[in-house]
């Protein structure tokens, strides 16, 4: 008995005439990782990216979402605005900065969904890192109070 195309093996086999889209290709069938798995076989955020069996691409996939999660970390702990700015322009700024760094979280979000191992440890590095260099108090050059603003942008939340 078929059970919408799931066989027991953590996967979801679908067909696939064009062979694109995320997980491995089984014939004419795509396995999409419906659990965690480790290999540099994974497609992260693109069709076709980083591709298979090529480590040195799933390297720098990696350092990518890295990458990724660092910058949103820097965004979210990053301050540009004058503090006497114009109301205009500086909300313009601020909502600008902040479509940006949702957009990348989205995508840091998506890359982890691929449900690749590496990619989840290197997500969570990305962000524990950016944090240490731009919000925790380590790298920090306050006075040491915590009552200043110290972002542009409001603290992500879960």
């Amino acid at each position: 008995m078929d059970m919408g195309g799931m066989h027991g093996h953590g996967g979801m086999d679908m067909t696939n005439s064009t062979h694109g889209g995320g997980g491995m290709m089984h014939g004419h069938h795509m396995m999409m990782h419906m659990t965690f798995f480790w290999g540099k076989n994974a497609e992260i955020l693109f069709n076709g990216f980083p591709g298979y069996d090529h480590l040195g691409k799933y390297i720098g996939a990696l350092v990518v979402v890295f990458l990724l999660a660092v910058l949103v970390e820097w965004l979210s702990h990053s301050k540009f605005i004058k503090e006497n700015s114009d109301n205009v322009v500086a909300g313009l700024i601020q909502t600008a900065m902040y479509g940006v760094r949702i957009g990348l979280a989205y995508m840091v979000m998506l890359a982890v969904m691929s449900f690749n191992g590496g990619v989840f440890l290197v997500a969570i590095a990305g962000h524990t890192l950016g944090f240490l260099v731009f919000g925790s108090r380590v790298f920090n050059k306050s006075d040491g109070t915590m009552s200043g603003k110290t972002s542009d942008l409001p603290p992500m939340t879960c």
